[in-house]
C-alpha cells in the first residue's frame, strides 16, 4: 500500500461506523448538490470567499494527538459561512448551498494532501461536513427572518444566541458522533468516550465555534473585509498547536527510547514494554479512563522495567514474575526514582512506583495508590505469561492470575482482562 493510501484509509478498528459517517456525508453532501445546481448559487463572492478558506484549512490540517486531526481554520470558515445574516450578505445562503460548498471546500482542500502522501481522515472530514449541515439547519431554523446584524442589541442579542445554539447543536452531533467510534475503536464505555468528547469540546470545540461567530458576525456587518481580521489570529493559533504537536511527538519519542534501552541492556525480552503497554492500554479504554490518565499509564507500562537497569542480576528476559516481591518492588522504586529525575514524568513515576505492590496490602487499603499501578501490574503479567517467547495460552494465563485475585491482583483490573482478552486482543 501506498503513503497516499494510508493516509486516508479508514481505521479497520472503526471500518463500520466509519463507513457509515462517510457514506451519510457523501449522501448528503450530494443532495445538496443537486438542489444548489437547480436553484443556483446566491452570493457569489461570500461562497468563493468561505470555500477558499475552508479548502486552505483543510489542506494545513495538522494533527496534535495520535487518534484525530484539527483543521480550525476549515471548521470556523464553514461554521461562520453558515451563520451569515446581515446588511452587507443581501442573499445569505440556504441549508443546501452551506452543505454543498462546504462539501466541495473540502474535498479541494485534501486533493493536495492526498497528491503529497500525507494523511488525512476521511471520517474526521465527514463528520464536519454534517456537524455543519446541524449547524446550519440549526441556524435556519431558530433564526426569524427579521434577525441580522443591524447594530441594534434587540437584533444582536437574540441573533448571538442563536449562533451559539447552531455552535453547540454542531459540537454535540461531532461529540456523539465521535463517542460512537471510539467505543467501537477502543471498546470503552460510551459514557466514558462521550465524556472525552465533551471535553475536547469545551476546550477546542468552542473556540472554533466561537471564531464560526466572529467570522459570521464580522461578514454580515462589514463584508468580505471580516474574513482575514478573524483568520490571522487563526493561523497564529494554528502554529501555536502545530508546536505542541510536535513537542507531544518528541516526548513520546524520547519515553519510547528509554523503553527500549532495557531490551537493548538484554533485561527484556524483544518487545515486551510495547507489548506490556498496548495491553495495558487496552484495559484503560475499557475501564474508561480519560485521556491524560490513558497517556500516564501508556508511559508508565513503556518504563515499567526501566528499574531492572541498576540491579546486580536483572530478570533474564524479563521475567521478573520469577524473582522475589521484594526484588520486584525494588527495581519498581529505582525505577520510579529514574523516572523522576526527567523532571517531568512525577505521575509516571508514581504509578511505576506502586506497580508491583500487591493489592490487598496496596490499594484495597489506600486509594492514593493509583487505579494504573495495578493496570500495570496485571500487564505485566499477562504478558510474561503469554508474549513471545512464553507460550501459554490466553485462557491458561487468565486461570494462573485469577489465583492471585484479591491477593496479588485488582479484581477490577483482572475483569478487565477478562473482558480485553474475550474480544480477542492479541499481542
Amino acid at each position: 500500500m501506498t503513503a497516499g493510501a494510508r493516509a486516508h484509509s479508514v481505521d479497520p478498528r472503526q471500518a463500520g461506523s466509519g463507513v457509515v459517517v462517510v457514506v451519510v456525508g457523501a449522501v448528503v453532501g450530494a443532495f445538496a448538490l443537486l438542489i444548489t445546481i437547480r436553484h443556483g448559487v446566491s452570493g457569489w463572492s461570500f461562497a468563493l470567499t468561505f470555500g477558499a478558506l475552508i479548502a486552505i484549512g483543510e489542506m494545513v490540517q495538522f494533527r496534535v494527538d495520535r487518534t484525530r486531526n484539527r483543521a480550525p481554520i476549515a471548521t470556523s470558515a464553514a461554521l461562520g459561512y453558515a451563520m451569515l445574516r446581515g446588511p452587507e450578505v443581501m442573499d445569505p445562503p440556504d441549508l443546501a448551498q452551506v452543505i454543498a460548498i462546504t462539501g466541495l471546500a473540502t474535498l479541494l482542500g485534501v486533493m493536495p494532501r492526498l497528491i503529497a502522501g500525507l494523511w488525512w481522515d476521511m471520517v474526521i472530514s465527514s463528520r464536519r461536513v454534517l456537524s455543519v449541515a446541524c449547524a446550519a439547519g440549526v441556524f435556519a431554523l431558530v433564526t426569524p427572518d427579521r434577525f441580522y446584524w443591524s447594530g441594534s442589541w434587540t437584533h444582536a442579542v437574540p441573533l448571538t444566541a442563536v449562533m451559539f445554539l447552531a455552535v453547540l447543536a454542531a459540537g454535540l452531533l461531532d461529540a456523539l458522533i465521535g463517542a460512537g467510534q471510539d467505543t467501537e475503536r477502543f471498546n470503552k464505555p460510551f459514557p466514558a468516550a462521550l465524556r472525552d468528547e465533551l471535553a475536547v469540546m469545551g476546550r477546542i470545540g468552542m473556540a472554533m465555534g466561537i471564531s464560526g461567530i466572529l467570522l459570521a458576525a464580522g461578514t454580515s456587518l462589514i463584508g468580505l473585509w471580516a474574513p482575514p481580521l478573524v483568520v490571522v489570529p487563526l493561523l497564529m493559533t494554528q502554529f501555536a498547536f502545530r508546536r505542541y504537536a510536535s513537542a507531544q511527538r518528541t516526548y513520546r519519542t524520547t519515553v519510547r527510547s528509554m523503553a527500549r534501552s532495557t531490551e537493548i541492556a538484554g533485561f527484556s525480552s524483544p518487545g515486551q514494554n510495547v507489548r506490556t503497554s498496548t495491553l495495558a492500554v487496552a484495559i484503560g479504554h475499557d475501564l474508561g479512563l480519560t485521556p491524560s490518565r490513558m497517556e500516564a499509564l501508556e508511559y508508565a507500562a513503556l518504563l515499567s522495567g526501566v528499574g531492572q537497569l541498576a540491579l546486580a542480576d536483572p530478570s533474564p528476559g524479563g521475567t521478573s514474575l520469577l524473582r522475589k516481591r521484594a526484588d520486584r518492588q525494588r527495581a519498581a522504586e529505582i525505577g520510579a526514582e529514574i523516572i523522576e529525575r526527567s523532571g517531568v514524568l512525577d505521575h509516571v513515576a508514581e504509578i511505576v512506583r506502586h506497580s508491583s505492590d500487591p493489592y490487598r496490602r496496596g490499594r484495597a487499603s489506600n486509594t492514593d495508590i493509583p487505579l494504573e499501578s495495578g493496570i500495570v501490574n496485571v500487564a505485566l503479567a499477562y504478558e510474561q505469561l503469554v508474549g513471545e517467547g512464553n507460550g501459554q495460552r490466553p485462557e491458561k494465563a487468565l486461570e494462573s492470575i485469577g489465583l492471585g485475585i484479591g491477593a496479588e491482583y485488582d479484581p477490577k483490573v483482572y475483569e478487565s482482562l477478562r473482558r480485553v482478552v474475550a474480544r480477542g486482543f492479541r499481542f
